[in-house]
């Protein structure tokens, strides 16, 4: 009852009813939080009073910390235990967020404008670590109530009541854990699958308005480049209070939904691009956001294991659009390869709105501190998001959720590389189209750039050299999904028997420590590219290529997961935000190779072309060993950490 409570349509029935239904705890006659009701009815200030009236600030990340900062030794650790106090339990904290540092001066926040921190190696210590994992393993065994905290100026902070609060999307069963993230995962698939389903049907868009292959391939390319646009408005909006990330995905969800159907009825060529536009670009928050939303869910130990899940998701999606749809387009039409957009996504859209909730921290606790002062009246009971923007304008808020994610993108060079090195490299949305028709792939800028141009070889090669048919050619993106369980399998074994016990006697290391199975990755690609490029011919038997496919899709799949780990372990406190400019970067490397790929591949031939691409992959190998090495220096010389 509480997820549906906490859903779009619980929400909107709870609105209705002005509140009379579907009651949280604080709107029920017998709820009571001893502590606070203490402090409404003595005035004391507790232990927990804040010595001054500045607001609280977006605390710095625990993996944020300097060069010199970094623990190397345990015992010295133990030493600090009495000087500094770090909390990271999951219970009081999203895994990407963290509380303040009171003990350094750099985390005190100016009245005006939020504290940045740089982005540092850290390394909690033992204890700590310990409590993760005993929190992980749902080892506890009892609750302490949580006391709320005081400032000196009157202001009470609304926390968790408890240290298990079920409201905090950290302590929920793993039942509950696994439906939310199953839903990202469907929603995630549908919103990529709906790229590559088009693709199929691409001859059969030039011969009904008459357009040139190159125009029919516009339909994809406007697609990635939707859903790139969109991750720069829907990512920051969720990252705000007020907002949330389930009121972003619910209404642009919906609309995706709904512009599906006058998509495949459209009779015009113009109409068509604009709706498939459309519908990338209401099909995006997931793609930029759900990495935040796993996020708010899984302690950082749990959280790379269940962000693979996500991942595979993503990739699954474009992999499987083809299959789905090539034999259909080939009995029925282009448009029933877009009906099927519908037909997947309309059930899944249903599931999400009644069941998927709100997974925000901020949010929650917003909301929580709203209810609050409704029940007692007494107007100083807030969050800490509603204390960090009351002495900010609408347009500093907006700044801050908008413009800040770009600005570090812009002047952080460990962050750029990896959007622009990723972008190059991800695998894309695999696509396939007829043999006029242009097929491209996309998904991240350098390595998802090169992807798409790959996967423009597919047809090309499967149906004009081996002769397989639109739906068998379409069968030939199976490999994707292959290389994905491969993926997945090495990358929990890695997790579970090297990080996991790693961090357990070391504690966390620097970010780049993450990128280590990016470093196998980088260097399987241009092996992977080079074997099919050299052995799609008739003289060599399909299945061979397809195993050079396997291999770099396997070494993409490994540089994806990593960097996906990197960046919010980076900018916890803006990770959808810069998911939102990787993901736009890789859009619009991906809109461009649908247009050149294939002349390259006509000119230069299939070896040549992929030869091509196996040498940019090349300068990657050379990039991503210095981010590993250089990481830190970089972004120890990032302008926002200096702020």
């Amino acid at each position: 009852m509480d997820a549906f409570r906490d859903s779009a349509v619980g929400q909107i029935i709870r609105y209705i009813s002005a509140d009379k239904v579907l009651l949280y705890p604080e709107e029920k006659a017998d709820f009571s939080w001893p502590p606070l009701d203490h402090l409404l009815s003595t005035g004391s200030e507790k232990a927990h009073t804040e010595p001054s009236t500045r607001r609280p600030q977006r605390s710095r990340s625990p993996e944020s910390r300097t060069d010199g900062e970094q623990t190397t030794n345990l015992e010295a650790d133990d030493g600090e235990k009495s000087e500094r106090k770090e909390d990271v339990t999951p219970s009081r904290r999203s895994s990407l967020s963290t509380t303040p540092d009171t003990d350094d001066p750099s985390s005190q926040a100016t009245p005006k404008e939020l504290s940045r921190t740089p982005s540092r190696p850290y390394t909690p210590k033992p204890n700590d670590i310990e409590r993760a994992l005993s929190h992980t393993s749902r080892r506890t065994t009892h609750s302490n109530v949580l006391a709320p905290t005081k400032t000196a100026d009157g202001i009470i902070l609304v926390e968790w009541y408890t240290e298990d609060d079920q409201s905090n999307p950290q302590n929920w069963s793993y039942l509950k854990k696994s439906l939310v993230l199953l839903q990202l995962c469907l929603y995630s698939f549908a919103a990529y699958g709906a790229s590559s389903m088009y693709v199929s049907g691409e001859e059969g868009v030039t011969e009904e308005f008459n357009v040139g292959p190159t125009a029919a391939a516009l339909g994809l390319a406007v697609y990635v480049l939707g859903y790139g646009v969109g991750p720069l408005l829907f990512a920051p909006l969720s990252e705000i209070a007020a907002v949330g990330r389930n009121w972003v995905y619910a209404p642009t969800f919906f609309l995706f939904v709904v512009l599906s159907i006058p998509t495949a009825l459209v009779r015009n060529y113009a109409g068509l691009l604009v709706l498939r536009f459309l519908t990338g670009f209401f099909s995006s928050p997931c793609l930029a956001n759900g990495g935040a939303s796993i996020g708010d869910m899984y302690s950082f130990i749990e959280l790379p294991i269940y962000l693979s899940g996500w991942t595979v998701a993503s990739f699954w999606g474009p992999a499987l659009g083809p299959v789905v749809s090539g034999f259909a387009v080939q009995a029925k039409g282009w448009r029933w390869g877009l009906w099927e957009i519908v037909w997947l996504s309309a059930p899944i859209l249903v599931v999400f709105l009644l069941f998927y909730p709100e997974t925000s921290t901020d949010n929650i606790l917003r909301r929580r501190a709203q209810r609050l002062r409704k029940r007692t009246g007494h107007t100083n009971i807030k969050s800490k998001s509603e204390v960090e923007q009351t002495s900010m304008t609408a347009g500093e808020v907006a700044r801050d959720a908008l413009i800040k994610p770009m600005e570090i993108f812009i002047k952080d060079p460990a962050v750029t590389f990896t959007n622009v090195y990723v972008s190059t490299q991800k695998p894309p949305k695999t696509q396939l189209t007829a043999p006029t028709a242009n097929a491209t792939p996309t998904q991240t800028a350098l390595t998802y750039g090169i992807y798409y141009s790959f996967f423009e070889a597919f047809p090309l090669v499967y149906q004009g050299i081996y002769h397989f048919s639109l739906g068998l050619t379409g069968m030939t993106f199976v490999t994707i999904g292959i290389a994905c369980i491969c993926g997945v399998t090495t990358f929990l074994l890695y997790q579970i028997y090297y990080l996991i016990p790693d961090i357990k006697r070391n504690g966390m290391r620097a970010p780049e420590h993450r990128l280590v199975p990016a470093l196998f990755g980088v260097v399987l690609l241009p092996v992977g590219y080079f074997i099919f490029g050299w052995t799609a011919r008739a003289s060599v038997h399909w299945v061979v290529s397809l195993i050079g496919c396997t291999i770099l899709v396997y070494g993409n799949f490994l540089i994806f997961q990593c960097v996906f780990i990197y960046l919010p372990l980076s900018y916890p406190q803006y990770a959808a935000s810069l998911f939102a400019a990787n993901d736009f970067l890789r859009a619009i490397f991906a809109a461009a190779c649908v247009l050149f790929a294939r002349p390259m591949f006509i000119n230069l031939g299939i070896g040549g072309g992929v030869s091509v691409l196996a040498g940019l992959s090349c300068l990657g190998v050379v990039g991503m060993f210095g981010l590993w090495k250089y990481g830190g220096w970089l972004r120890s010389r990032s302008t926002f950490a200096a702020h």
